[in-house]
């Protein structure tokens, strides 16, 4: 039986795990938001097989969330929109992880605003109030582009 190509499933959050799941793809993305540009920098930032780097920005830049840019007889690797909408993503993930996967000695990294010194948080999901949101103040319904069966399974959106 082969792996499930998730680029063909109707579900988004399966799209996107085909991109950013890979265990490589969030770590480039890491060293992007953190200012790192050139092939060299990612290499010695991440500890990665030049062949298995070369493969991943090679992804990352087909799905459209960095681009190849000449700089200086070189090549840079930059982030798109695309890319850019990704860090709120990464934001979270940082979160959780430094929550729950540090050590007692806490994270080996800290994100701060450059203009206050504040640390940076992850972005919490808000309801309309402005309340923190738990899971099970969620309601799930079938929205727009849903299949029949998701539709069967959650039901239909209510417009207006």
């Amino acid at each position: 039986m082969g792996r499930t190509d998730f680029t063909q499933m109707r579900c988004p959050v399966a799209r996107a795990m085909a991109v950013l799941g890979e265990r490589w793809a969030m770590l480039v993305l890491r060293e992007c938001f953190y200012g790192t540009r050139r092939f060299d920098e990612f290499e010695r930032n991440l500890g990665i097989a030049p062949n298995i780097l070369s493969a991943r920005l090679r992804d990352l830049t087909a799905h459209g969330l960095i681009e190849r840019v000449p700089a200086a007889g070189r090549h840079e690797y930059r982030l798109t929109g695309k890319g850019r909408d990704a860090f709120p993503v990464f934001l979270t993930l940082k979160g959780w992880a430094d929550r729950w996967m540090t050590g007692p000695e806490g994270p080996p990294v800290v994100l701060e605003e450059r203009g206050t010194g504040a640390p940076v948080r992850s972005p919490p999901a808000l309801s309309s109030t402005g309340e923190a949101l738990r899971p099970e103040d969620i309601r799930v319904l079938a929205g727009p582009g849903a299949s029949e069966a998701l539709r069967a399974r959650f039901g239909a959106l209510v417009d207006g």
